[in-house]
């Protein structure tokens, strides 16, 4: 058993001469190729830490999120589209219960999934009648979480797929993501609908801070900002890694994904969660290098978040309780990591005043 990494602070007293091997200097640069306001950037770094919500009406199924109808049978992809929504009926949703767990986990902002590339909106929508109000539970579940974490002062993201495999079967497309019908580029309709829904999306829940386009971002990234300037675009338009943290620090802004188990929306049986302390190291490692970490909860269909995935993130709002000064407002030091033992190693991050090192040690055992 390992025991979570403690920090300890300290004034600087490290060699600014000399770095060790994969590290780098000047990592909080923003990347040339952004669109976003360099203010808002640097916004974004700061928040360090947010929490991911994959949830859709395949949750019933504990099936991978959207992806069973890639290359499915039409009788399949009918039956998805025609009666899965049917019988969707978060009872158990409380999403001010979820916002309150995030805060007291020290998570600064949330990104939602609006729509999938299913295509089934989570939100209300004038676009299809694929969408949560034609469900037996009928209400806004985009808007009951915009306004429950808002009221936690948790900032608001939406991820937002622009593959959309609801239109692709109804213009006869067999469905893939690799197609080319698939990107909005290539079908004009896809655009229109995508951009449809980006507007909906920015004119009815307010102030967006965060929007993440899984997908052909161009067409309508320039929208969100001509809608919203002050909205951050991650994915589409920063690198957002998915289940691994990049062995260097990338040059500007970034943001690292990750699972509690092993696949993004709810699972059942057989699933494997990370320990507590994975995910601590996780958040170390990432905000060692310059990045946020983004990590995914997948509630079940009746609206519960799993005991387990509850459980690990306790288990980081405990440890943040304690160390948050070395993981919030804090950025990476020339140094970032130096080996101890074989199995024991210390990370580095200062504050943005330059003002105060953190050494954070890992791998230290239980006394």
């Amino acid at each position: 058993m390992t025991r979570p990494p403690q920090a300890h602070s300290s004034t600087p007293q490290i060699d600014y001469t000399q770095e060790t091997p994969g590290l780098a200097r000047h990592v909080q640069d923003a990347s040339p190729q952004s669109g976003n306001k360099a203010e808002r950037l640097r916004w974004f770094q700061e928040q360090a830490l947010g929490l991911f919500i994959h949830w859709n009406i395949d949750a019933q199924l504990g099936s991978v999120i959207s992806h069973s109808l890639v290359g499915a049978s039409p009788e399949y992809i009918e039956r998805y589209i025609t009666e899965l929504p049917k019988t969707f009926l978060p009872t158990r949703f409380d999403p001010d219960e979820w916002a309150r767990q995030a805060k007291v986990a020290g998570v600064n902002y949330v990104v939602f999934t609006t729509k999938h590339h299913s295509g089934f909106c989570m939100f209300d929508t004038a676009t299809t009648t694929f969408n949560i109000m034609n469900t037996p539970y009928g209400r806004d579940i985009t808007r009951a979480i915009v306004d429950a974490f808002r009221r936690w002062g948790i900032a608001i993201g939406f991820y937002f797929s622009p593959d959309d495999f609801w239109i692709l079967h109804r213009q006869g497309h067999q469905i893939s993501r690799a197609r080319p019908e698939a990107n909005p580029r290539n079908n004009p309709e896809l655009m229109a609908h995508n951009q449809a829904q980006v507007r909906e999306l920015l004119n009815n829940y307010g102030p967006i801070d965060v929007l993440f386009f899984d997908g052909e971002a161009d067409g309508i990234k320039q929208l969100a900002w001509e809608l919203q300037p002050d909205v951050v675009v991650t994915r589409g338009d920063l690198a957002t890694p998915e289940q691994h943290i990049p062995d260097r620090p990338l040059p500007g802004p970034w943001e690292a994904c990750f699972t509690l188990g092993t696949q993004w929306a709810y699972k059942p049986t057989n699933e494997e969660y990370k320990s507590g302390s994975k995910l601590i190291e996780m958040l170390i490692e990432t905000r060692a290098k310059g990045g946020n970490l983004l990590l995914n909860v997948g509630p079940k269909p009746n609206g519960e978040i799993p005991i387990d995935q509850e459980a690990r993130m306790q288990e980081l709002a405990l440890w943040l309780f304690v160390n948050g000064e070395a993981i919030f407002d804090t950025e990476p030091c020339p140094i970032i990591r130096e080996p101890l033992t074989l199995d024991h190693e210390v990370w580095y991050m200062q504050n943005r005043q330059a003002e105060t090192a953190y050494a954070i040690v890992v791998g230290t055992p239980w006394p």
